[in-house]
Formats: structure tokens, C-alpha cells, sequence
């Protein structure tokens, strides 16, 4: 992947209705900002329950969007990076439509993930307390076979994402024919969605346990022999990132986020200075994606103590709410369906109150900070809540998927706004200083210094949080010092 901004988007929420008119517009209104796209879920259908997460086929393109030669033509031109959903398929799915008509006699019975595969017995209430729930609810829905017979299957998230089995020969060869179809379009990277509830053990959480790690680490295996690099997505314990970073190639770096918001709400870089001791290298820094702000990423776990104070994380989160007005509530927690429990949904933008100044200090720190940064597309466009949305699906992560036009992204591209951001973004793709040495600079915790370093060339990030002033400074050919802000 290359040292460069990658772009994060739907194909069909940024003012475009195809994968063509997409590579269109990357070469034309976002020319030279993006070094590589990653396209969320554009497999049939894309406007399922969970917005294409719960593909009924995973490897046939969505027609609307176009087919796999147009996703070849989009990758001779930018790095593209697609889903691999390794968790579930669909309720409607050809599959799961064969195991309820056929039983035990469906050639896709080892397919689905059945409770009794699991347990031998009844699961007592014990037992289901110990499994994590990303959702509220059972992680099982009774289904009826066509005979009559009825089995709990496993549905982690929702009663439409059928888990698979991802220990049977079918299981491993669904997910296989998926990366072969990817390495065939070009693809060069994967997410792997959901992996950390791929796995489950009676009398374990079915959480990024030990047969979790040895199934990433096989998968990635698998993947890398394509020629495909693979990103791995865990929302836990700030732990658990370190760890599962030493066997991938990338993980997000979710923490971020909200030791962002912390730097710049309590004008204090301690915890921000701190989590760059000891944080993953080989990361993908966020502020935003398609999913909400994560707060598990830093908060503690049991005994164990968080990246940032829970009393200082519960201030945050409650900031995020009074700076959007408390339209963020209205997407969060039992106030919207199918959310996660440890994520806040609002755009990033609306989480600092839309200031313009304060939103260009977070993408710098992202920008500065070890990892190659990738910029969510209502990010990019610096974008409000979308209450019409969430209002029309009452689905909290709606809120922060606006469809945009092309005219409202014409007039973003033409604010002043915009017009510094994207010389950040330009200036994070082309100075040499990003290839080199990482340093965090000795300052008061008001203020927060970031410098890279490659041989002669260098760049610092220099941010007096008490005054919200930005100032990067950096190297020049011919002048030896130039400043960007």
C-alpha cells in the first residue's frame, strides 16, 4: 500500500452511480489526493439491511455499480482495497435458502453456524453471558427448516447476517473463492470484516480468543500467497490492537479518534503522547468511517486500565453531544436499531461542533502520526449529520452515510475549507519526510510537536492547544524552510 492518503467510500454515496464514474471522478475533481480507495461492501445488493454487509453474494458485483472488469479498470489506476466478510452471508442468500429447504441433506449445511455445533447441550444463561455481544439481544435466531424442525443459528449481529462456520471445508472455501475472485480484479488489499467473532468456543467470550488469532494469522496467510495485503478490523482493547498487529499486515488504529477529540477538547496531548509509545506501527489511522466513533478502543476493560480515564471518556462522549446539538444521541445507544454498543455515531466534523480549525488541527495530528491515514468520504467533505436519513432507516450509523450530489460536493470543493485541507492532503502525499523517522517532540502537554525525519528533509507539526493555533513547518529544496499553515 502506498505512503499516501487513501480514500474510504461507497460507490454510490459520493455523487456517483457507478464504479467507472467513480474512477471518473478520482482522476478528475479528487486528482492526486488519494494514493488508494477502499470500496465498502459492492456486492449484491448494496442497499441490504446492513448497507451491503450482508451480501447474499458475496462475489458478484452489484449491477447497478457496474462489474468486476469495471473494479479492473479502477485498480490500474488507484490501489483498491474491498471486504472480505468473513463472519456471515445472508438470510436471503442461495445458501442459507438451501440449508432451511434441505436440512442436514443441503450441500451448504456445514455452511451455517448452527448453536448446537458449539454446544453439545442447552446453553445455559451462564454460558450465553460470557459470549460478547457487539449488538444488543441473543446472538441466536431460531429458524424453521421446511420439515419442521427448528435450529438456533448463530447471528452475531443481526437475525439477517447468518453466521458461517469458518472451521468447515465449506466455510474455508467460500472465503478462499472470495480472495481468488479479488486477486483476479486486481485487488490488492482486504479488510477482513468482522473477523474477531469469526471464531467460537464454548465457554469463551467467541471474541478474539487464541483459534481467533491462528484464523486471522492462517487467512492472512492465504491472502498475502494471492498477492494481497490484508487490514484487519477489531474494535477491543487497546491490547488486543498491539497484538493482532504483530501478525497482520495492517490494523486500524481506532484509538485515535477519540485521543484526538481528548487532545483538542481538554487542551491536553498527555494520553495522545503516551498511546505513540507504545502504539502498532504497521496501522491505518482513522477519524471516521462508515461504522460510528469507537470508545472501546481506549476505554479500560475489567481491571484493567484504558487509554484514557473512564470518568474522562464519559465527559468526552457527552461533549460530543452538546457540540451536535444532541443529534448524536439520537443515533446512539437504544435510541436507533442495529447500532453497536461501543461506538458514538456522528460525523467527525459535527463531534468538534463544526469548527472548521479545530477539524483541520484533528487531520493534521492524523496526518503526522505513524500510519498510512485514510479519509472517510463524509469526512473528506467536512459533512453534518444526515437526520433525514437516520430518521427515514432509524439505523444510527446512518447518520455519518449521507448521499451526496454532485452539486453539493461541487460547492464543498470550492470553500475555502476545502481548499486547506486539501493542501494538507497533498502535502502528506508528496513530502519525502513522511518515508523517514517519527519523533513526538518534548512540550508542555498544551501543546503537541510531531516531527519526521528522512535524511535531509524533515517536517514538523507544531499545535498550541490552548490557543488552537496550527503551524507546519518543513523543508525545502531551495528555501530550507517553509511553512504550509
Amino acid at each position: 500500500m502506498k505512503n499516501q492518503v487513501q480514500l474510504i467510500t461507497y460507490v454510490d454515496r459520493i455523487g456517483c452511480n457507478s464504479i467507472s464514474e467513480l474512477e471518473y471522478m478520482l482522476q478528475s475533481k479528487l486528482n492526486g489526493l488519494f494514493g488508494g480507495v477502499h470500496l465498502l461492501p459492492f456486492y449484491y445488493p448494496i442497499d441490504g439491511k446492513d448497507a451491503g454487509f450482508d451480501p447474499i453474494d458475496h462475489m458478484q458485483i452489484d449491477s447497478r455499480l457496474g462489474d468486476w472488469n469495471d473494479l479492473k479498470s479502477l485498480a490500474k489506476t488507484s490501489e483498491v482495497m474491498a471486504d472480505l466478510i468473513v463472519n456471515h452471508i445472508s438470510a436471503e442468500s442461495s445458501q442459507f435458502k438451501d440449508f432451511l429447504e434441505k436440512g442436514s441433506k443441503s450441500e451448504f449445511f456445514d455452511l451455517v453456524l448452527t448453536r448446537d455445533k458449539v454446544f453439545s447441550e442447552d446453553i445455559s444463561e451462564e454460558e450465553i453471558l460470557k459470549i460478547y455481544r457487539p449488538r444488543p439481544g441473543s446472538p441466536f435466531t431460531k429458524f424453521q427448516l421446511k420439515d419442521g424442525k427448528e435450529l438456533a443459528v448463530w447471528t452475531t449481529f443481526t437475525s439477517n447476517q447468518i453466521d458461517i462456520d469458518v472451521n468447515s471445508n465449506i466455510g474455508l472455501a467460500y472465503l478462499e473463492n472470495i480472495l481468488t475472485v479479488f486477486q483476479k480484479a486486481g485487488v490488492s488489499m482486504i479488510r477482513l470484516d468482522a473477523a474477531g467473532y469469526a471464531i467460537k468456543k464454548a465457554g469463551t467470550s467467541c471474541f478474539m480468543i487464541k483459534e481467533t488469532f491462528d484464523f486471522i494469522d492462517d487467512l492472512t496467510q492465504k491472502a498475502k500467497s494471492k498477492g494481497i495485503e490484508v487490514l484487519v478490523e477489531i474494535h477491543s482493547f487497546y491490547q488486543t490492537q498491539i497484538e493482532i498487529a504483530k501478525k497482520v499486515d495492517y490494523v486500524y488504529d481506532f484509538a485515535l479518534p477519540v485521543l484526538v477529540l481528548d487532545t483538542i477538547f481538554n487542551a491536553n496531548s498527555s494520553n495522545l503522547k503516551n498511546w505513540l509509545k507504545i502504539a502498532p506501527k504497521n496501522v491505518i489511522t482513522v477519524l471516521d468511517t462508515h461504522d460510528g466513533i469507537g470508545v472501546v478502543d481506549v476505554a479500560s476493560e475489567g481491571n484493567r486500565a484504558g487509554l484514557i480515564p473512564d470518568i474522562t471518556l464519559e465527559k468526552i462522549v457527552e461533549q460530543i453531544h452538546i457540540n451536535s446539538k444532541d443529534s448524536s444521541k439520537k443515533a446512539t445507544g437504544a435510541a436507533a436499531s442495529n447500532l453497536d454498543l461501543y461506538q458514538v455515531n456522528c460525523t467527525y466534523f459535527e463531534a468538534l461542533g463544526k469548527d472548521e480549525n479545530a477539524y483541520l488541527i484533528a487531520r493534521a495530528i492524523q496526518f503526522f502520526v505513524p500510519g498510512i491515514p485514510q479519509v472517510y468520504y463524509v469526512g473528506l467533505f467536512a459533512g453534518d449529520n444526515d437526520m433525514e436519513l437516520l430518521s427515514n432507516t432509524n439505523v444510527g450509523r446512518d447518520i455519518n452515510r449521507h448521499y451526496y450530489s454532485q452539486e453539493e460536493i461541487d460547492a464543498v470543493l470550492k470553500s475555502r475549507f476545502f481548499n486547506d485541507f486539501k493542501k494538507l492532503i497533498l502535502f502528506r502525499n508528496e513530502h519525502s519526510a513522511f518515508n523517514g523517522q517519527f519523533e513526538v517532540l518534548d512540550t508542555l502537554n498544551n501543546e503537541l510537536q510531531l516531527k519526521w525525519k528522512n535524511e535531509d528533509t524533515w517536517a514538523v507539526l507544531a499545535i498550541n492547544l490552548s490557543e488552537m493555533k496550527l503551524n507546519i513547518t518543513f523543508s525545502d529544496e531551495i528555501e530550507k524552510e517553509k511553512a504550509l499553515f
